[in-house]
């Protein structure tokens, strides 16, 4: 099936979930999965049978953002000499 045999449809009353715009939901079935996008900011997505939405990408270990560290502040360290580095003197 090609694009112009696509059937897209408005949702009246549909929210986007990234812009939160209301009528802006477009949603189109392709080999029996309903997929659906925001014109108003481009967001899209794949819904599965019970509605919800399926992740682009699994998250993994790999794939997940690290969590955010809160900077530190530095730390003195003193450094005690080595005494079998004592040169003669």
């Amino acid at each position: 099936m090609n694009e112009a045999q696509i059937k897209k449809q408005f949702i009246a009353g549909a929210v986007c979930p990234a812009c939160s715009a209301m009528d802006t939901i477009k949603m189109w079935t392709l080999d029996d999965t309903p997929h659906r996008e925001c014109v108003a900011c481009g967001f899209s997505d794949t819904l599965d049978a019970q509605g919800n939405s399926v992740p682009n990408e699994l998250p993994t270990r790999v794939s997940r953002p690290a969590p955010s560290k809160p900077l530190s502040q530095g730390q003195t360290l003193q450094f005690f000499p080595n005494p079998k580095l004592n040169k003669p003197g």
